[in-house]
Parts: structure tokens; C-alpha cells; sequence
């Protein structure tokens, strides 16, 4: 066919879609690359998609001294040598249980061996990098020979760009973007995140296969335009693929049974079959029609788990507990199990509806166990003492039920303490992570209505009517205009381009009372004496209320975080 189809069996390839047509690429403004990777422009010419896979991968800044060709041919003889590279072990940080062959040849499946081995003698502080074999297999399609492919993806590798992520080479970054992912399913496929909240035993291990839909399962056609748009974008355009192919799952296969222990392989089958139900284009749209948070507020929530990790003493894969392609430990227990029955007692939910609420709060705060600061129960109805043990922990989880049987409760963000930055005025604080939720009689929770709803926030006016808290008693004056400092690296308040009275509008105490701005139109008040409270409800979002509109508290809980 070309120079570059040494590896390639055409005769597993779809060549009728492939153009004979000569088309170059001279453009440089990265705008308009991102629109041609995404229209697939040289995606149909195999000898052009080749070069401008050189060019743009020649053009990531790298280490000043990186692999090359040259490289390559020097140590390759002496780490093959004569030997069958197929008899010879690969490196640990990468699964040998699966190697995509993406019609590749014959030779073309020695080389990715061969290449990994070299990659392995290359970069010693390569850890764990399961997303590897994917990468050499699609680039050999599109290189003259072995050597270089393997310069390529060592540039890929040694990208030293601080804002570029692009390949996870460590356990703890492939672990924290699992979580990260969970935490993105959380917000973007809510539907999804249900069912597999229902049916799966442990949700984080379905989230941490996460990099094999994309380095896996996906067919060739589909990965091959992915990586397309990837060498442009970065590692965003990953999350959005594989947020895209959760949602088709969904769609698919909701209110069809299915079995907690195979959920993880109904993904995989589904994924690997996708050609029966949708295309390279319809999937790449409907990724890419996700409203997405920025890549620097993602990068936010990668470091904030990366961190929670650490303090955990998680940094390596445990062997012992080595399962499936991407060998995930249980970092996260299972999700039945996160909350740990025999050390669990609440006078308001039991233990399935505390794991509920666990799926739903931040990955990293999931990794704790939860602890029980206040009560009415035992400490009484004082607003002081909800503060004086309240104040130190962060987050928090409140829980109310009410004499009429509803329960009702808030995540919230962000210390109590922050409450006396607006000195004796009602101030608010918190971040975008807070939102309220309903257990009883129905369970649904409410997310942060600027975020569901990011066009609210394009008009000041239009966002303070839904946004701010329909009560008489708070004024601008008493929004402090600057959001804090202690802010959670997620979600903060500055991320969001918001009109400065709303700036900080998630959650205000006072002597007087406390107020969490919850989100899709909820809002939820509680008076000093911790006996009655009152609910805010928009119809803008067609929802039900959070509970009643005025009720009074049978119990009311505070629970805290510990490791």
C-alpha cells in the first residue's frame, strides 16, 4: 500500500474505507488541528495519518536526552539478540496477559514485544504503564520500521511538559485518574453511575477499566481515532471517550438484568462489539458533547487524588491483589464494604443507604471510613455545640430526619470554620462538590445547580434568581466577595466565572442559623434551635422537593471522614 504498511494485514483491515486520494497537511494553528482530528481528516489515508502522526508527536517537548532510532538499533540485538522475543518475559509495569494486535502482521506482533523490552531497558523509572502495548501497536501502523516507532513513543513518554499529560507510568497516577474518572462518572453520567451503584459490587473496580475500553477493547478504527484527536488535545480527550462509552453502555443496556460479578465483562463485550451499535463518529460527537470541566480543574482533582493516595500509603500495585488486564488493587473497598457495617451505627440510615451515599461523595474522601460527630441524640439541639464539633473536620456529612419520616441530608465541602471570615454577618463558603439529597421516601440527590447547569451562568441576574437563596434575610452585602483560600482544589468557587454575589454560594452559618445552597433549585435552611427547618424548591427543573417545604427534626447527625 505505502512506506508505512510493513506491519499491517491488510487483509484484516477495511481497506474500502480507506482514500487513495492525495491530501497534505500544512495547517499549524492548533484551532483548526483540533477541528480536522475531530472531523477525522486524515483518519481515511493511511499514508497521511502517518505524517501527521510524525509531526505532531515530533513536536512534543521532550527530555533533553530521549531514546531515538538510533537508540533502538544500538540495544536491541543485545536485549533480543537471537532469542524468540516472544519466549521472553515483559516488563511488569505492563499485563502480558493481553497485547492488542490491531491487524497487525505477524511481525508486527514480535515487534511490540520487542519494543516494550527495549522501552524497558529505556525508562527504569517506569512503574506501572498498562495502557503501553496499545500505544506500540497503533503506532506501528503508521511507522517505516521498528526503530521508528520506538523513537515515537518515547517521545510520547518523555514528554516533560508540565500542562501535557499524556501516558500514566506510575500506579499512582493510573490510580488516582480511575479515580478522578469516578469522579467524573459521578457528575456527567448520573443515570449510569445508578445502575452501576445497583449492580456492582465494588464501583471503583468497574471505574478502573476505565483505560482498558480505550487501550483494549476498542477496535482499531475507533482507537485510531481517538489517538487522532488525543495528539492534539491530550489526556482529557480520554476521559470524554470513555465517559461517551459509558453512556452508550448505558443506554443499551438499562432495563436489561444484569448479574454484579459480570458487569465489568458486559462493559468489556460491549465496547469490543461496538461496531453493531455505534461509530467512530457518533461516539466521538457525543464525547465531545459533553460540557466537560476545564483541563486545568481536572489536573486540580488528578493532584487532590493523587494526594489522598499518598496519605494512604498507596503509591504501588499490591501483587496479592492483582486482577484482570490493569492488575487494580482495592484501593477503594468495595463499595459494600467501604462502609464498614460492624462499625456503623446510625439512628437515621442504615448501612446500604450510608454506602449510598458514599458512592456519591469524591473518590479520595470515599477511601474513609465514616465518623460520628454530632447528634441530637447525645448532644442536644444546640447550634454551638453542632459548630464546636463540627468545626476541624472537612468534609462533612449532615443527615436530618424529620417527624414525618422523611430523610434528608447535604455533603458539604468545606470546614465550618470558614464561617467566621464574614465575621458576625451570615457568610457563605464551600465548593461546587457540596449537594444535598433525599433518602426517604425517595432516594435523589441534587447537584450544585451552576454545575448541572452551566448556561445559568451566563447573565448575573439569571443565575442569582436560581442560584441564591430565596430568603429576605441574606444580602449581597453579607457575600464576602473574595471566595476563600482553603477552597477544595476541585470545583472551586474562582473556577466557575461566576457573577461575584453568587461567587460563594454553597453553604453560610451563622448564630442564627445555617443555610446549605444546594443545587438544582434545592435549598435547605436550618433555624438555631436544630428543631424545625424549611426547604427552598425552583420549579425551573421540573424536580421534587427535598423534602417538605417546612418540617421539623426528629434527629439530626454530623458525620466526619477518618482513615
Amino acid at each position: 500500500m505505502d512506506e508505512y504498511s510493513c506491519f499491517v494485514d491488510w487483509d484484516k483491515m477495511d481497506v474500502s474505507a480507506q482514500s487513495q486520494d492525495t491530501k497534505e497537511l500544512t495547517c499549524t494553528d492548533l484551532h483548526e488541528l483540533k477541528q480536522l482530528a475531530r472531523q477525522g481528516y486524515w483518519a481515511k489515508n493511511h499514508s497521511l495519518r502517518a505524517k501527521v502522526y510524525h509531526k505532531l508527536i515530533s513536536n512534543i517537548p521532550c527530555r533533553t536526552v530521549t531514546p531515538d532510532a538510533n537508540v533502538y538499533r544500538d540495544i536491541v540485538v543485545k536485549i533480543i539478540g537471537k532469542r524468540n522475543s516472544s519466549s521472553l518475559p515483559l516488563p511488569e509495569f505492563v499485563d502480558n496477559s493481553l497485547i492488542p494486535t490491531y491487524c497487525l502482521n505477524a511481525e508486527g506482533v514480535v515487534a511490540v514485544r520487542k519494543i516494550i523490552l527495549c522501552i524497558a531497558n529505556q525508562f527504569p523509572d517506569i512503574s506501572f504503564c498498562p495502557a503501553l502495548p496499545s500505544v506500540i501497536a497503533l503506532l506501528l501502523h503508521y511507522s517505516k520500521d521498528e526503530a521508528e516507532c520506538f523513537e515515537q513513543v518515547c517521545r510520547i513518554l518523555a514528554c516533560n511538559d508540565p500542562s501535557k499529560r499524556l501516558i500514566d507510568q506510575t500506579f499512582l497516577a493510573f490510580e488516582s485518574s480511575c479515580m478522578t474518572f469516578g469522579d467524573l462518572v459521578n457528575k456527567y453520567c448520573q443515570a449510569a453511575h445508578k445502575l452501576m451503584v445497583a449492580v456492582s459490587e465494588d464501583v471503583l473496580e468497574v471505574y478502573s477499566d476505565w483505560q482498558r475500553w480505550l487501550f483494549g477493547e476498542l477496535p482499531m478504527a475507533y482507537i485510531a481515532r481517538v489517538f487522532d484527536v488525543f495528539l492534539v488535545e491530550g489526556y482529557k480527550v480520554l476521559y470524554r471517550v470513555a465517559l461517551a462509552l459509558l453512556k452508550f453502555f448505558y443506554k443499551v443496556r438499562a432495563g436489561q438484568p444484569m448479574e454484579s460479578d459480570s458487569i465489568q465483562q458486559d462493559i468489556r463485550a460491549f465496547v469490543r462489539d461496538i461496531t453493531k451499535s455505534v461509530s467512530p463518529e457518533r461516539l466521538l460527537e457525543k464525547a465531545f458533547a459533553i460540557r466537560l470541566f476545564s483541563r486545568k480543574e481536572i489536573q486540580l482533582l488528578q493532584m487532590a487524588n493523587e494526594k489522598a493516595l499518598q496519605q494512604k500509603g498507596i503509591t504501588v500495585k499490591q501483587k496479592s491483589y492483582c486482577f484482570s488486564m490493569f492488575c487494580v488493587v482495592f484501593l477503594r473497598q468495595n463499595v459494600h464494604l467501604a462502609v464498614h457495617a460492624e462499625n456503623f451505627k446510625s439512628e437515621i440510615v442504615s448501612v446500604k443507604e450510608m454506602r449510598d451515599i458514599w458512592s456519591w461523595i469524591p473518590e479520595r474522601f470515599a477511601l474513609c471510613q465514616p465518623l460520628l460527630l454530632f447528634t441530637t441524640l447525645e448532644h442536644g439541639c444546640s447550634l454551638s455545640r453542632f459548630y464546636s464539633r463540627s468545626e476541624g473536620h472537612e468534609p462533612t456529612l449532615l443527615l436530618i430526619k424529620t417527624t414525618a419520616k422523611e430523610v434528608c441530608g447535604a455533603y458539604l465541602s468545606t470546614d465550618w470554620s470558614e464561617r467566621r471570615r464574614g465575621g458576625n454577618k451570615l457568610s457563605f463558603f464551600g465548593t461546587g462538590e457540596c449537594f444535598v439529597f433525599r433518602l426517604q421516601p425517595e432516594v435523589e440527590r441534587y447537584e450544585w445547580v451552576i454545575i448541572k447547569h452551566p448556561e445559568l451562568a451566563s447573565t448575573g441576574s439569571e443565575t442569582e434568581n436560581h442560584a441564591q437563596p430565596a430568603s429576605s434575610t441574606l444580602s449581597s452585602s453579607s457575600i464576602p466577595s473574595d471566595p476563600s483560600d482553603r477552597l477544595s482544589p476541585f470545583l472551586a468557587a474562582r473556577h466557575f466565572n461566576l457573577p461575584s454575589k453568587t461567587a460563594s454560594m454553597f453553604m453560610a452559618g451563622s448564630s442564627e442559623c445555617i443555610i446549605v445552597g444546594g443545587g438544582d433549585g434545592q435549598a435547605l435552611y436550618l433555624d438555631a434551635d436544630l428543631n424545625h427547618g424549611r426547604t427552598s424548591h425552583c420549579n425551573t427543573f421540573n424536580n421534587q422537593p427535598l423534602c417538605s417545604e417546612s418540617f421539623q427534626i426528629s434527629i439530626l447527625e454530623v458525620w466526619g471522614f477518618r482513615d
